[in-house]
């Protein structure tokens, strides 16, 4: 049976105590998930109509909440890391390449946006060793159904961390729970299929009780919170317009209804005698005998015999709601307005800035925060490789946020010429990577050094190339 004693150096009282807290955040994170992949509860009808419906009710669902997340995601790129001085790091771009993170970062601020958080997480890679002979670093993005970590309350620094997942190898639950100097490893005591255990008796340690030292002096797992408060969990990014999403549904439900029940013309007939007669089941009903069709004549024998039709409702009421109610998410999300264009017909370059402004503060508080987990993830593939290079003062470079056509990008980069600005910080303003800053410098460089050998030394003798012609002068003293 495990301890569950809260000692702060205890392992096994961390498992427990993160593998429940992992599990009592599953049902909000399900929730958070079907939101995201569009599949929201359904809009509630009568309980006798509920299963008749339930077709119909699909076909009412608008994802709104995946746009507002993934419109974040767009404008979250970064470029690579460059060292205290602004210069390009070789060793952290080597890293950056060798880990892909130019495509993992977009699985890690996805999951932050739709989920909440996101993980990232720093070991040994199984093939690849440094110069020195240590293991290079191998970076992976992590889910927070498997990863969670626990704070310092007097710090605010991460104090231990947990990965446990479910194999699909063997059918056995596996943990690591993480320490800055060691990380120890568990198994379920039984197979659990996708559902792990919390129990005491659920888990046995794998390995010695001193569990698997590492030098990294930090811990391996690093967070990726999307906008959180002091003191509270941090949400996803739709989580203030969940409500408004289940409204949007409900409005295009009722206008699917009353499209389908009183959309057309209505047709009406008094003066006509009905015949009844018993159906199947001995239940007296009345014959219909007036079918509409292209071909079909209706004709009554009743003396005083009249038809006519009703006026199909009006449904531009239900579309100006649903207008309001997607510009209303929109506008409490902090997502471009443009995004759903409207009555926005040939916006200018200034409009769509100006319109820009809310979204733009946002991401740049989203690079704040994941800028120092990019920090630590380079400290830790620093320390992992052997490094002797402290990245916790280097700088995530991340591409411009806000949008700009080629043709404005190259205006600013022209007065930023005029005003005396150097070559590299230019190219950084345009939204090259680091390794793009040193091409074009170097380049520029070369050409540079170039056209300066090309040019005559000062005070050389000219050469016959550069005579000048003097058949005139010549001509006149002879004359």
């Amino acid at each position: 049976m495990l301890d569950e004693t809260p000692e702060i150096d205890n392992p096994d009282f961390w498992l427990l105590r993160l593998g429940r807290r992992m599990r009592r955040r599953e049902r909000v994170l399900d929730e958070w998930w079907r939101y995201y992949k569009g599949r929201p509860p359904l809009p509630e009808l009568p309980k006798n109509a509920q299963a008749a419906f339930l077709d119909f009710q699909r076909k009412a669902r608008t994802n709104l909440c995946q746009v507002i997340a993934n419109a974040s995601v767009h404008r979250l790129t970064a470029l690579g890391v460059t060292g205290p001085d602004g210069e390009p790091d070789p060793d952290a771009s080597r890293w950056w390449q060798q880990n892909r993170l130019d495509s993992r970062q977009k699985l890690v601020w996805r999951l932050a946006m739709s989920q909440s958080v996101g993980y990232m997480l720093v070991g040994e890679h199984p093939t690849r060793t440094e110069e020195n002979g240590r293991p290079s670093p191998l970076v992976t993005a992590e889910h927070p159904r498997e990863c969670i970590v626990e704070y310092d309350p007097e710090t605010g620094e991460p104090l231990v961390g947990l990965k446990a997942f479910p194999s699909d190898i063997d059918g056995y639950g596996h943990a690591v729970v993480f320490f800055d100097d060691a990380r120890f490893r568990y198994r379920t005591t039984e197979r659990c299929g996708s559902r792990l255990p919390w129990g005491p008796d659920s888990w046995v340690p794998v390995g010695g009780d001193q569990g698997d030292p590492h030098d990294l002096g930090m811990l391996q797992l690093v967070e990726f919170a999307r906008m959180p408060d002091l003191g509270e969990d941090p949400e996803p990014e739709f989580a203030g317009v969940m409500d408004i999403q289940d409204r949007l549904n409900l409005g295009v439900l009722n206008r699917m209804a009353t499209s389908r029940n009183a959309g057309f013309p209505q047709k009406w007939i008094k003066g006509h005698k009905f015949a009844k007669k018993k159906d199947a089941n001995g239940l007296v009903v009345v014959e219909q005998p007036f079918v509409p069709g292209p071909s079909a004549v209706w004709a009554s024998e009743g003396e005083n015999a009249q038809f006519g039709q009703l006026a199909a409702a009006d449904l531009s009421g239900f579309l100006k709601e649903h207008e309001s109610d997607v510009r209303d998410a929109l506008l409490l999300s902090q997502t471009p307005v443009y995004y759903y264009a409207g009555d926005l017909v040939n916006i200018s370059a200034d409009t769509i800035g100006a319109l820009d402004i809310l979204h733009v503060a946002k991401i740049r508080e989203h690079i704040a925060v994941f800028g120092e987990g990019m920090e630590s993830v380079m400290s830790l593939c620093a320390a992992q490789a052997g490094v002797p290079e402290d990245y916790t003062e280097a700088e995530v470079r991340w591409a411009n946020p806000a949008h700009a056509s080629l043709a404005v990008k190259a205006d600013a980069a022209t007065k930023l010429k005029s005003i005396g600005y150097p070559l590299d910080v230019i190219a950084e303003e345009m939204g090259e990577t680091p390794a793009m800053v040193r091409r074009i410098t170097a380049g520029a460089a070369s050409q540079a050094l170039l056209a300066a050998s090309l040019l005559p030394a000062p005070g050389a003798a000219p050469t016959a190339g550069n005579l000048p012609d003097d058949s005139g002068a010549g001509g006149a003293l002879d004359g």
